[in-house]
């Protein structure tokens, strides 16, 4: 029979007794791994293969009150605290080595009230849970482009969608939030209620609590829009670039569009002879009627001739999930950067290309998207998100399957971002960047003239930085 005062875990440098241990899970609802347990390595994977962190505790919340009880016994033991919600996130935050993760991905409960058109989402949903409940009313949110992202890490960074132009980042469809904070208090953030967490939530990440219950405004679209995916030979891209960076200046805001340098995948929705070719994408949706899209689209589609054309009409819940199977979790080495652009001169056009022709890996993509619209209607201090005024949104998402690979992949994708950040004010969007290397403070740099406040917001309600697994603002001393 086990001792009580004995030592039965450590979890970063704190010895937990198993009296310790006992109490808490005897107040804590869901099931708690640590290391011996069988499940502990399938509980603890994350989307991004490259991150394999092995936390010495994971409790898996199924309600408030068991996130109340996670928070209280980390800070109570001085514990080191990750917040998984879907695991996505390609820096790995939802895990740490030695220390504690709060895990909501139990809690993944969609409400959606279709008279006033809002949803209620926990903190642990993903975006195909929210898509499969709201488009049984013909409503949507906005939020992600790949089905297993979570909701809660999306929106908290800003949140892209292919409705961005039209509604905005999902933070702008945000109507309020429960969270609980650092001292184990659980408070609802809006307009109204504790309206300088309300504004700091919505683009500064997890850094002020744990987010249990999203409230989002839902809009009305489908079942079915037109998606424009073409897919033009990687000679071709200096004309499908120059197109492509023109037409965007004049198109209505309900056409929401991507370009991305890719290699066709080696997988059974591509014929087999074009796989591994390069290619420049031109990938949008239209929100609106379908033959009004296919309509205003059509000229992304007739810039040269294809190599594929995958244009059509589609069930919006199909296109949520239509890169999905080019992105399959625990799969891939993913390290990413990104910047924004204020525009895509020549001279930009011409070293994305450069760097495009010679990718490291087939799995790895470039990819630039069209912002304006909605997102920059929004003043920079109306929200902790910031500046909005860039036209562009550069993202290196650079991925490979041999971990043996990991630093020259990872040098190149730094030595381009390096090349690119003199064309940037340094911005970066936190949702694709897997770290704050660089020889700039990324973080300061990103939050600009709101980064001051946010720090009056962290020291109010996190001053002793229990959530800093992220896009850190450090309280004040």
């Amino acid at each position: 029979m086990k001792n009580a005062d004995n030592v039965y875990s450590t979890v970063n440098g704190t010895e937990l007794t198993e009296a310790v241990l006992e109490n808490f899970r005897t107040r804590f609802k869901g099931p708690i791994y640590g290391k011996e347990d069988r499940s502990y390595h399938s509980v603890r994977q994350l989307w991004n293969k490259m991150i394999d962190k092995k936390p010495g505790l994971i409790a898996r919340c199924t309600g408030v009150a068991d996130v109340i009880q996670a928070v209280n016994f980390a800070r109570e033991n001085n514990l080191l605290v990750a917040v998984r919600g879907g695991g996505h996130n390609v820096a790995g935050n939802a895990m740490n080595d030695d220390g504690f993760v709060i895990d909501l991905s139990l809690m993944r409960a969609v409400l959606v009230d279709p008279k006033n058109k809002t949803a209620k989402v926990q903190g642990g949903a993903t975006w195909l849970d929210v898509d499969s409940e709201t488009q049984a009313f013909g409503l949507v949110c906005a939020g992600g482009v790949v089905s297993d992202t979570g909701v809660g890490g999306l929106t908290l960074g800003g949140g892209l969608s292919w409705m961005r132009r039209k509604i905005g980042m999902s933070i702008d469809n945000l109507i309020g939030a429960d969270l609980v904070l650092a001292n184990g208090k659980f408070i609802h953030a809006s307009e109204n209620e504790n309206e300088d967490l309300f504004w700091a939530i919505r683009g500064g990440g997890g850094n002020f609590g744990i987010v249990t219950n999203f409230e989002f405004k839902l809009h009305e679209l489908g079942p079915e829009v037109f998606f424009t995916a073409c897919m033009y030979p990687r000679e071709e891209a200096d004309k499908v670039m120059d197109f492509w960076v023109e037409y965007t200046r004049e198109l209505p805001k309900e056409v929401t569009s991507d370009c991305i340098h890719w290699s066709i995948p080696e997988h059974p929705n591509f014929p087999p002879e074009l796989h591994n070719i390069p290619v420049t994408v031109l990938a949008g949706m239209y929100f609106g009627s379908p033959e009004e899209g296919e309509k205003i689209m059509k000229p992304m589609r007739e810039i040269t001739t294809p190599v594929i054309d995958l244009s059509n009409v589609y069930p919006y819940a199909g296109v949520q999930q239509m890169f999905d199977p080019f992105l399959p979790k625990n799969e891939l080495q993913c390290y990413w950067k990104c910047l924004y652009l204020d525009d895509l001169t020549p001279e930009i056009r011409r070293m994305i290309i450069i760097r495009a022709n010679e990718l490291p890996a087939p799995q790895s993509l470039l990819s630039i998207r069209n912002l304006h619209g909605a997102i920059s209607s929004v003043p920079a201090h109306a929200t902790a998100f910031g500046d909005r005024s860039a036209r562009f949104l550069l993202s290196i998402d650079s991925m490979w399957l041999d971990s043996s690979d990991n630093d020259r992949n990872i040098e190149w994708t730094r030595e381009f971002w390096n090349d690119m950040l003199p064309y940037s004010s340094g911005q970066v969007y936190f949702n694709f960047n897997s770290d704050y290397v660089g020889d700039t403070d990324i973080i300061r740099d990103s939050f600009g003239s709101n980064y001051e406040k946010l720090i009056d917001v962290k020291t109010k309600y996190d001053p002793d930085n229990l959530f800093k697994l992220n896009a850190n603002i450090k309280p004040r001393n």
